[in-house]
């Protein structure tokens, strides 16, 4: 009865807490959503018109600017200077560093002819008597045209002015790069939908638009909505899309420029706040429940709480009991390894001492023999400074500085990993600097890193490919690059490559550890590590290490 009247009560606090808390949090947020959507459509419109206004400004002082060139220049010389081609020449010259944008020039006189040229076209002789900007400029003094296609069969616009030469007028007339005023109106080109084109009265493509038209291509657009400095307005497009439009006429009202894009990309940040909101409510809920239930079974959650923290508890002292177990036996395992390492070094010993007898110095194997008990010496204190580090694990031991020739170690890193090189195809080269001194550092954590790398690099490679190693002194720094001709890692991923648990190889091909433990024991060794890849060319890892001169013993 009583775990009956407990669901009744809390099925009743539930829905009585629901609807008086949820309802006016539904209306704010609501009420949010849509006072946000106001103002991002209110920020959208205001910021294309913005850009079509500033825009147009930057476009009506790019002609501005040609056409006060192209004055002065016909201000400053006159028709029989102009007429010279070599003249000419300087002039355009002149031009373009004071400007820029000009592609020819030319000089016409009364009777419509190409008096003189100068550019990439055959337009000398050219008459353009019959002409309509021809006849224009001779009237009104000065003269931009439409973008046509002309003589070149090729997008262009001229500007052109007259002046007069013993009472006979003559027109300079140049030739403006139309692809340098494409780059202006491409920067307002802008987000996935954005577009930005110029349009002449009759509603011609001036410029190349970003979607579906081409230049000199009819708009499907009156240019008779667009009037005053901007309007910006909103309709379907020709596919029935709803596109939101500004437009602002250039100052002599010849050509309408024009900013388009998707009335809807600007809500995308709103639907990420709204889906942000949904979030919030539904966390709002679940707290609101979770209070619910916790306030009518308060005493079961205490109940529970303490047997929780009491299970806690306990597995934290078996974990703990566990790594004491687990740091005793690494002890342990330690020194047994210890005892039967020290009897072979004895037994190597012995045996050296045997091959110093002059009988066996004779023998037609000393050299392998003297030689093999150097590797067994060698190894044998690898495996005591495993030993060494297992110890480490369990008692924190310090690292141990010892005389270490960095050639010498990449030498016997290299002896370890030939074989499985040999066994890919891959080619290791050595480069060693001659002069590098012995310094004090810890020996196999110094192999472990050149391990690391060289192994990296193999795996890298794959089959068939070359390993270059090199080592140089450079001041009080060594330095030892490992460079192989593998596929290289892309920029996104040499941003990571030095985190823990990160790995550019095969699922179950590595752990992310390599780089990552590579890494703090250079840094330990007050070096650093860098790294240089480009995909498709191969990486190169540099090791640098500080130049510790051991003590004198």
């Amino acid at each position: 009865m009583r775990e009956k009247l407990y669901s009744s009560l809390q099925k009743r606090i539930v829905a009585l807490t629901l609807v008086v808390s949820l309802t006016p949090l539904l209306i704010l947020g609501l009420a949010l959503y849509r006072q946000f959507e106001r103002t991002v459509v209110q920020n959208a419109r205001g910021q294309i018109s913005y850009r079509v206004q500033t825009l147009g400004e930057a476009i009506d002082l790019f002609l501005k600017e040609r056409n006060a060139v192209l004055s002065a220049m016909a201000d400053t010389h006159t028709f029989e200077e102009m007429a010279r081609e070599e003249r000419l020449t300087q002039i355009l010259n002149i031009m373009n560093e004071t400007a820029g944008a000009f592609v020819d020039l030319g000089v016409i006189d009364a009777a419509g002819s190409h008096v003189a040229y100068v550019g990439p076209y055959d337009l000398k002789g050219r008459n353009y008597n019959d002409q309509t900007w021809f006849a224009e400029v001779l009237s009104k003094g000065i003269y931009k045209s439409d973008v046509y296609m002309g003589f070149r069969r090729l997008p262009h616009f001229v500007i052109a002015v007259r002046r007069h030469s013993g009472g006979a007028p003559w027109v300079l007339r140049a030739t403006i790069d139309p692809d340098i005023l494409g780059d202006i109106i491409r920067s307002a080109q802008t987000g996935r939908t954005g577009d930005a084109y110029l349009l002449n009265r009759a509603g011609v493509f001036q410029t190349q638009p970003r979607f579906r038209h081409r230049i000199l291509e009819e708009a499907p657009l009156d240019t008779e909505q667009f009037g005053g400095r901007v309007t910006v307005m909103e309709q379907a497009n020709a596919e029935g899309q709803q596109r939101l439009y500004a437009g602002s006429w250039l100052k002599d009202r010849k050509w309408l420029l024009v900013i388009e894009q998707d009335p809807k990309e600007p809500l995308q940040d709103l639907f990420a706040v709204r889906n942000v909101e949904i979030l919030i409510i539904s966390l709002g809920v679940a707290a609101i429940i979770a209070t619910v239930v916790i306030t009518t079974r308060l005493m079961m959650s205490r109940l529970r709480s303490a047997d929780h923290k009491t299970r806690e508890l306990n597995a934290q002292l078996v974990e703990s009991d566990k790594l004491a177990a687990l740091g005793k036996m690494a002890a342990g395992v330690a020194h047994e390894i210890n005892n039967p390492l020290a009897v072979i070094l004895q037994q190597t010993g012995w045996i050296e001492d045997l091959l110093s007898e002059e009988d066996l110095r004779a023998s037609a194997n000393f050299d392998e023999l003297r030689q093999a008990a150097a590797k067994i010496e060698s190894h044998v204190e690898r495996a005591r400074k495993v030993v060494h580090n297992m110890l480490g694990y369990a008692r924190r031991m310090e690292p141990r500085l010892e005389d270490v020739d960095v050639n010498q170690t990449v030498d016997q890193t290299i002896t370890l990993l030939e074989s499985f090189a040999r066994s890919n195809s891959i080619d290791i080269q050595t480069d060693l600097a001659g002069d590098l001194p012995v310094i004090a550092s810890d020996q196999a954590q110094l192999q472990q890193v050149f391990f690391n790398l060289i192994s990296n690099a193999i795996d890298a490679i794959g089959k068939n490919g070359l390993i270059e190693i090199r080592s140089r002194r450079d001041g009080a720094r060594l330095f030892v690059s490992i460079a192989d001709n593998g596929p290289g890692i892309s920029p996104e991923r040499q941003k990571k490559i030095f985190e823990p648990f990160y790995t550019t190889k095969t699922d179950g091909k590595g752990t992310g550890l390599g780089l990552w433990v590579t890494h703090s024991i250079v840094e330990k060794m007050g070096g650093a590590i860098r790294l240089a890849s480009q995909p498709g060319k191969g990486t190169t890892f540099t090791v640098e290490l500080p130049i510790v001169i051991p003590e004198k013993k």
